[in-house]
């Protein structure tokens, strides 16, 4: 079972397949995971194989790292094109995730003006106050939303916690318009499927609710946690994403 364990609170610059040349903002600690969900397909592996000795870095060390990092990159003439929330967890489950956004849009105005900001997030804390206006901030905040099943989700995502996903999609509309959906679309075994039209067509009519400024569709790309899942086809995502673009949204797909 190969996983990637996530420097702390910096890692990067790496290239994403969504995002360009990308600067890491890890905010959970470096030497495990840190999350409110336990994806199957997570590759930082589950929760419990990977528990931190570390504790998460403070709002000082993020902000003295980030601006270290980026002098370094400006001196080698190489800017990144967005500073991404991500790593081992859920970003804003961190408790001063809103004052660390603030001191990274200031760094980002600072030294590479042109970047954006993004957070990758499960939606677990986004019916917090503070989170939710820190993601106001930020340019893309991208939020995962797999299904609307909530067995599926049980079974897939398995929030550590109480997970209501007809509030977590109240909490998206909320952002009037201001998020992209991301969607992890897969097959695999023991009803690991969320590629049929009894998950497609609820899921569509979540995203038309949500009326995001745009939806993200991908797939398994690294080795899993849990064995026998498998990536979605080219067909089946060109498919999805034509349909959400027939309801008016831009949508991107990962293979």
């Amino acid at each position: 079972m190969a996983t990637i364990i996530y420097p702390s609170p910096i890692f990067g610059p790496v290239k994403s397949r969504r995002l360009g040349i990308s600067l890491g903002i890890n905010l959970m600690p470096a030497d495990g995971k840190v999350c409110t969900f336990d994806c199957i397909y997570c590759e930082c592996g589950l929760n419990a194989d990977f528990r931190p000795s570390l504790p998460r870095p403070t709002r000082e060390e993020v902000s003295r790292g980030l601006e270290r990092k980026l002098q370094e990159m400006r001196a080698e003439g190489v800017v990144p094109d967005v500073l991404t929330f991500a790593g081992n967890g859920e970003p804003t489950a961190h408790p001063h995730f809103a004052e660390i956004i603030d001191d990274t849009l200031r760094l980002r105005d600072s030294y590479c003006p042109e970047a954006k900001v993004s957070v990758l997030s499960n939606g677990t804390m986004i019916g917090r106050k503070q989170v939710h206006e820190a993601l106001m901030r930020v340019d893309n905040n991208i939020q995962k939303l797999d299904t609307v099943d909530p067995l599926y989700i049980n079974k897939v995502d398995r929030p550590v916690g109480n997970y209501d996903v007809k509030q977590v999609i109240e909490n998206l509309k909320a952002f009037h318009g201001h998020v992209i959906i991301q969607t992890m679309f897969m097959q695999g075994e023991n009803g690991v499927d969320n590629t049929g039209e009894e998950y497609i067509t609820p899921w569509l009519a979540a995203v038309k609710k949500i009326q995001p400024q745009g939806v993200m569709v991908y797939t398994v790309d690294r080795e899993t946690p849990v064995a026998g899942l498998l990536k979605a086809s080219h067909e089946q995502l060109d498919a999805i994403r034509e349909r959400v673009v027939a309801l008016g949204f831009s949508c991107s797909a990962s293979y």
